[in-house]
């Protein structure tokens, strides 16, 4: 099975910058969509920044012009770099992979164990 783990979380303030990484077990980034996920207490677990295989890349409003994501293939690594940090970027932040595993186009969900971030004022 896919084994992915997340680091990098941590406490900062407002204003600051966190990097989070998202380590695989194998070579599964190359061909896969991928992105970052966050949940905060009592809310539902939103999309932050996805890239395509192709390496297009979207990104929430709220996040947009602060956060970057990007993947290094030969390491099977994903980044998410969050800048100009917030109060409400805090939330567990969770690295997903979708792996499709036929041509027709169906696939599998592959989540880390997730990372804190909390970002006081």
């Amino acid at each position: 099975q896919v084994q992915l783990v997340e680091s990098g979380g941590g406490l900062v303030l407002a204003g600051g910058s966190l990097r989070l990484s998202c380590a695989a077990s194998e070579s599964i980034f190359s061909t896969n969509d991928m992105g970052w996920y966050r949940q905060a207490p009592g809310k539902q677990r939103e999309l932050v920044a996805g890239i395509t295989s192709g390496g297009s890349t979207n990104y929430a409003d709220s996040v947009k012009g602060r956060f970057t994501i990007s993947r290094d293939n030969a390491k099977n690594t994903l980044f998410l770099q969050m800048n100009s940090l917030k109060p409400e970027d805090t939330a567990v932040y969770y690295c997903n992979v979708r792996k499709r595993v036929n041509p027709w186009g169906s696939t599998i969900d592959y989540w880390g164990q997730g990372t804190q971030v909390t970002v006081s004022s």
